[in-house]
């Protein structure tokens, strides 16, 4: 087979889009930057078109948004991140790690993380009680203060209570709200009225900090409060079906990610084996931020396309609109809410 040159195409025709240069002193504002790179290639172009399907997504009236983290984002001071995206309504759902919550607890009472120094090894960073997170510590005292503020947050629970992750945060989000004077994850989904889920609760200091408040009740004679994650799965599950329009903002991946994503198969088998009218669901919107390659076959990798052959996600050819960029997300999630920030003006 040989190429007949008459017949070369051009790209306009195949309706191909051309690239520009970018060119940094022609630009005034990081949303600028951000619309070029879009027009660029490689990563920077996938963070283009991800700030364009996050604006999509904040500016459909029907879309209930959900934002799955997983990572160390809060110690790696990126908190304030979600803070914004709660307070300016674009978030109506968080699903997150408990260790996330935990780290962004510390923050919002005041206690501060630290830069780790290289020269200290990890077994004098034990010895003085400093927690490192790759290049970041976090301090045992404050670990313990944390606990306290959990004990105040849980004082109210009565021997009928049953426990799980939304009320968890829920409670102290209320306790940051009436006490902490700073900005903080569980105070603004307090206030804006946001449910915060932690499916893998267990996994966490936060959850060993109710393990030990549990333990503390038995050995004072009084009932250990019950913890039934299946309450969080039931209470997202029932919101998501009052929506038709789903949009979803990933860091990361993991148990956070698959756990929102699970929703539309879960009401296709409840209506399959019990026989329930449920509705369809899938989501439409889609933004991930994940350096993790599809090719080494764990959750954190699996891409969109992956996740329209189980019924999570409505299809490109459908309308689904998604946007997968492999970065850091301390580099690039800031980037892309500051670029919607602005075309929000």
């Amino acid at each position: 087979m040989q190429r007949d040159e008459t017949k070369y195409g051009g790209g306009h025709e195949d309706g191909l889009e051309p690239l520009s240069p970018l060119d940094p002193g022609a630009l005034t504002s990081v949303d600028a930057l951000v619309r070029a790179m879009k027009d660029t290639a490689f990563g920077g172009r996938r963070l283009g078109e991800a700030a364009d399907v996050l604006e999509a997504m904040v500016l459909d009236p029907d879309c209930f948004r959900v934002v799955t983290i997983s990572g160390a984002m809060t110690i790696a001071k990126q908190g304030l991140v979600l803070c914004e995206m709660i307070e300016r309504g674009w978030v109506q759902a968080v699903v997150t790690t408990g260790a996330l919550m935990t780290h962004g607890l510390s923050e919002g009472a005041g206690l501060l993380h630290f830069k780790h120094r290289p020269q200290m090894r990890d077994e004098e960073l034990y010895r003085k009680g400093y927690n490192r997170v790759y290049d970041t510590i976090e301090l045992e005292k404050n670990l313990d203060d944390v606990e306290h503020l959990l004990q105040a947050a849980l004082a109210d629970l009565t021997d009928e209570d049953v426990l799980c992750s939304r009320v968890i945060c829920h409670k102290l989000g209320h306790l940051l709200d009436q006490e902490a004077s700073r900005r903080a994850i569980l105070k603004s989904a307090y206030r804006k009225q946001v449910p915060v889920y932690v499916p893998a609760f267990t996994d966490s200091e936060l959850g060993l900090d109710v393990s030990i408040y549990n333990r503390a009740r038995s050995m004072k004679g009084r009932r250990r409060l019950p913890f039934d994650p299946f309450l969080d799965l039931e209470d997202f599950t029932d919101r998501i079906r009052q929506h038709e329009t789903l949009g979803i903002f990933t860091i990361g991946g993991g148990v956070p990610r698959n756990w929102a994503q699970q929703v539309g198969p879960y009401l296709e088998i409840s209506h399959a084996r019990l026989g329930t009218d449920e509705p369809v669901r899938r989501y439409k919107y889609a933004v991930r931020i994940c350096p993790e390659p599809e090719h080494w076959g764990g959750l954190s990798g699996c891409s969109y396309t992956e996740g329209v052959s189980w019924g999570k996600f409505v299809p490109v050819s459908e309308g689904g609109r998604h946007a997968e960029v492999f970065a850091d997300a301390t580099i690039a999630w800031p980037l892309i809410v500051r670029a919607v920030m602005e075309r929000m003006r």
